[in-house]
């Protein structure tokens, strides 16, 4: 028994391995094309081996601009990005806690109807959406501004759905012990219902962040100004059809900078994403 335990353990790291380096290795590459010059990159194969232009690439990627983009530089589109998916992922879960706290814990007419409203708009795609949204952020004048990118993507049913779920455990004796206590609804929720949805608050964040940060169509269509873009936008926008007009290397320095964001979240955050989506017991 303890030989085949052991040769399942050596069976499961060995396909655990693979697949590490199976999601792993584009990333790497992507990491050693951006270190050398764009004649090495347009001349294949790529080396496996970092170059020796990574501070360079970096440099120029950061605070030289990039020309098929206007000239502006990847910290600009860092800093719109992370304006974009903060304001979202903070936007949609004070917007979905308050709701479920509202729709769980305070009586009044029509809860349900609002509730299975809110619960109805899972089944309607972005799409169907995009335009009447777009014609009210025109007539807003929010075009070409954080508003515009943010506040569209801000509501979240199952946001909404997931907090309503997780107050509907919260034991009655302990909202009736809150209110002989003499905590009021802003109390009970500020001491009580925050502290026992961290998890929650942290797992969805991470969700919500990455959902922000990778968003396509609705930046491509609310930002003309590239000074307003995206770093997925500005990707798709360095890119030529004939490799000779794409500045390939600087096109994979923005590429590892898009990915390093969402990476680090899910990093720091890891311990209280994994308690966020498992634990059943608070």
């Amino acid at each position: 028994m303890l030989g085949i335990s052991r040769r399942s353990r050596y069976i499961a790291h060995a396909i655990l391995i693979v697949g590490v380096f199976i999601v792993a290795f584009p990333i790497y590459y992507t990491f050693v094309a951006s270190t050398h010059s764009l004649q090495t990159i347009l001349r294949p194969p790529l080396p496996l081996l970092p170059g020796e232009h990574f501070f360079d690439n970096y440099y120029e990627a950061l605070f030289g601009g990039v020309g098929r983009i206007g000239g502006v530089g990847v910290g600009t589109l860092l800093f719109n990005t992370t304006v974009m998916a903060l304001g979202i992922a903070i936007g949609k879960i004070v917007i979905s806690v308050l709701s479920a706290f509202a729709i769980v814990f305070f009586r009044f007419p029509g809860r349900m109807f609002f509730f299975w409203v809110i619960f109805i708009t899972l089944m309607l795609p972005v799409e169907v959406r995009i335009l009447p949204t777009y014609k009210v952020m025109v007539d807003l004048g929010l075009i070409d501004s954080y508003t515009g990118l943010i506040l569209p993507l801000m509501a979240s049913a199952t946001a909404t759905l997931l907090f309503r779920q997780f107050f509907m455990t919260i034991p009655g004796e302990l909202v009736e012990a809150a209110r002989v206590d003499g905590a009021g609804p802003w109390r009970f929720f500020k001491d009580i219902l925050m502290p026992l949805s961290k998890t929650n608050l942290a797992a969805l964040f991470v969700i919500m962040f990455i959902y922000g940060w990778t968003q396509y169509l609705w930046p491509l269509l609310v930002t003309n100004s590239n000074d307003m873009n995206t770093i997925v936008i500005a990707l798709r926008k360095m890119i030529s059809f004939a490799d000779a007009d794409t500045e390939w290397h600087l096109v994979m320095v923005t590429s590892v900078f898009a990915i390093l964001p969402p990476i680090l979240v899910v990093l720091f955050m890891q311990r209280w994403f994994v308690k966020g989506l498992v634990e059943t017991e608070k």
